[in-house]
């Protein structure tokens, strides 16, 4: 569909905004995000930013679909370069260790604490916040189509958490057992859980200095939990 030249304006207004934005959001953090701020970068007058956006919570939207979007777009890449249910899994994950390291400021706006007063519209936010997760459930999948997946438990899970399950299939299409959706539900948060310790600085200055080391070890036991056999 062919946009008009004032569509295509605002559209480059609106990429303008989001890229000072992610300047901004590195220098002085999410909670002192400014509009007027970055009006003044812009070159324009406070009134004109308001004609685009809002005020500081849209922006900070604006930000959190931007990163979430690049983020995706990483992982989506790196994981596209295998065949292998076990290699799209450590691509995915050192996607997502690299665009962190890479983006400090705005993996925290995703991942670290909540900015205080904002909350995030799921309408706007929900899809893309949700694109690497999809993914890592999607690799289980067809790593248990394919057979290269280890066996599942064959334990009894318990039937309310089976009935969680059953609607996370439900609102994804997914077409795997209980057992190897509840080892991406596992996997998933730990992954983004060592990520979180070394962008945030928790390990300490002087622990694991060899982190490119310790990462890969996480990642091969979090691939071992997941259950994707080593070809």
């Amino acid at each position: 569909m062919t946009r008009t030249p004032r569509e295509r304006a605002r559209e480059q207004t609106l990429r303008d905004i989001t890229r000072i934005g992610r300047e901004h959001l590195a220098t002085v953090g999410a909670a002192a995000l400014s509009l007027r701020a970055v009006a003044r970068d812009l070159g324009v007058v406070s009134s004109a930013v308001y004609r685009y956006v809002a005020g500081r919570d849209e922006l900070l939207t604006l930000l959190v679909v931007d990163g979430y979007t690049e983020l995706g777009d990483t992982v989506d890449a790196a994981v596209a370069e295998h065949t292998d249910p076990r290699e799209q899994f450590l691509a995915l994950g050192r996607a997502v260790r690299s665009w962190a390291l890479r983006e400090p400021a705005r993996y925290g706006l995703l991942f670290g604490s909540p900015v205080p007063g904002y909350h995030a519209p799921g309408e706007q936010t929900t899809d893309p916040g949700t694109r690497v997760v999809v993914t890592v459930l999607r690799i289980l999948e067809r790593a248990h189509r394919v057979g290269a997946l280890t066996a599942t438990d064959p334990s009894e899970m318990d039937p309310a958490l089976s009935a969680d399950m059953r609607e996370v299939r439900g609102e994804w299409g997914f077409e795997i057992p209980d057992a190897v959706l509840a080892r991406g539900a596992l996997v998933w948060p730990a992954l983004f859980g060592v990520v979180n310790f070394e962008v945030f600085g928790q390990y300490g200055a002087d622990s694991f200095p060899h982190r490119d080391e310790l990462f890969e070890h996480h990642l091969g036991v979090l691939a071992d939990v997941a259950g994707f056999v080593r070809t």
